[in-house]
């Protein structure tokens, strides 16, 4: 039983690993990385999350407690790149413009990530750090022959204050409570898939607020079509309603939009693929 989480333990940082290096096969270090104060926030958010694993696995480095380091790589692996920031990711990845600035931001993001990572778990896996360095475009200041050749990675740069990290970390809960509501609508056949569902928050006070404020965020956050935000006073805590959005299904980027079919030179997509493609 051991030896079998230790195994999940690594796959799941290999397979982060290469889920950045199949996103960066079109991208060069030198010349299509995006400035910090130019990323998305989501992206920041990523990055910042990033350096808090940094910081956690170097002090365990330098007091010999390897078990800490691999254990805080691991949880940024599944639960902040995995469940979240990666899945997330895939909308701009896959259907943005492909040398357009939303998907150079994601780019730029994911190869700080891979990186860093590379460094930070070469002490602990040699031959998976070392093969994942060679397949790596690399920057003309780093030594592209093997990872131990170079510094272990610095902080990413991001400055943002305590009310960002907390606005990014209720939207991720948030998104949390939604994922289980999706996944009951899909299990009773209401919806097939996140992106067949309209999302209607019911809530009030202070939640509502909050919502609202980030009402722009969260459509790609939940990966869904459709939000609508309810003040609910009768609810106590967040409702989350799952219903079957509006318009037809983008064949390009799977979302259903009232603006499928409107542009004549592309009746099957939606008004961004549209653009995207002229």
């Amino acid at each position: 039983e051991i030896l079998k989480q230790l195994s999940d333990n690594y796959r799941k940082i290999r397979n982060t690993a290469r889920y950045c290096l199949g996103n960066l096969y079109d991208f060069d270090p030198d010349k299509d990385m995006v400035p910090n104060d130019q990323l998305e926030e989501l992206d920041k958010y990523a990055l910042m999350k990033l350096d808090q694993v940094l910081a956690t696995a170097r002090g365990g480095y330098e007091v010999y407690e390897y078990h800490t380091a691999a254990h805080a790589l691991h949880n940024f692996c599944v639960v902040d790149m995995s469940n979240f920031y990666f899945d997330v990711l895939k909308d701009r990845l896959y259907t943005e413009k492909s040398d357009g600035e939303l998907r150079r931001a994601a780019q730029t993001t994911i190869y700080i990530i891979l990186d860093a990572m590379t460094r930070m778990i070469a002490p602990i896996l040699a031959f998976t750090s070392d093969e994942i360095w060679k397949y790596m475009k690399h920057s003309k200041n780093d030594d592209a022959e093997n990872v131990v050749f170079n510094s272990m990675p610095e902080k990413t740069g991001i400055n943002a204050d305590e009310e960002f990290i907390t606005k990014w970390d209720r939207i991720h809960e948030t998104r949390d409570i939604v994922k289980k509501a999706i996944e009951v609508a899909v299990k009773a056949k209401e919806i097939r898939s996140s992106l067949e569902a309209k999302i209607t928050l019911k809530c009030t006070g202070e939640m509502y607020d909050f919502l609202k404020s980030v009402e722009s965020e969260l459509t790609a956050a939940y990966i869904v079509s459709e939000i609508e935000i309810v003040n609910d006073e009768s609810a106590t805590e967040l409702k989350v309603e799952v219903s079957h959005a509006a318009g037809e299904k983008c064949e390009r980027c799977w979302c259903f939009s009232n603006t499928v079919g409107k542009n004549p030179k592309h009746i099957t997509l939606c008004e961004r693929c549209a653009k995207v493609l002229e």
